[in-house]
């Protein structure tokens, strides 16, 4: 069970990381089309569970209660150097291209 739990979470990992990024190369260039919009809804669940979860994400705990030991890498099979800062990382570029996105939407950035 531990496994398939480190193997979901390997993989919402991967596709909200590759998210964000087209957040931020949306934001910067301009782009846009239905996938923006799936990107937009993806990292809306994302954040919405996240914090709905007291800024926990909720399938670390399942990692512990399947035996996982705590640490950073303990509950994806990424390494620990990719999941550290994590948050700190994905929130900030979310929040810029969010906030480049907005700009453009305004009529701000060209």
């Amino acid at each position: 069970m531990l496994a398939l739990i480190r193997a979901v979470h390997t993989a919402i990992y991967l596709v909200m990381a590759a998210s964000t990024l087209l957040l931020v190369y949306a934001g910067v260039t301009g782009a846009s089309g239905v996938w923006l919009w799936g990107v937009l809804v993806l990292l809306a669940i994302e954040t919405i569970v996240f914090v709905g979860n007291g800024f926990k994400c909720p399938l670390t705990a399942m990692a512990v209660r399947y035996g996982a030991e705590k640490g950073y890498a303990f509950d994806t099979f990424l390494p620990e150097r990719v999941t550290r800062y994590t948050f700190r990382v994905f929130g900030t570029l979310m929040v810029l291209g969010l906030a480049l996105l907005a700009l453009r939407w305004a009529g701000v950035v060209g």
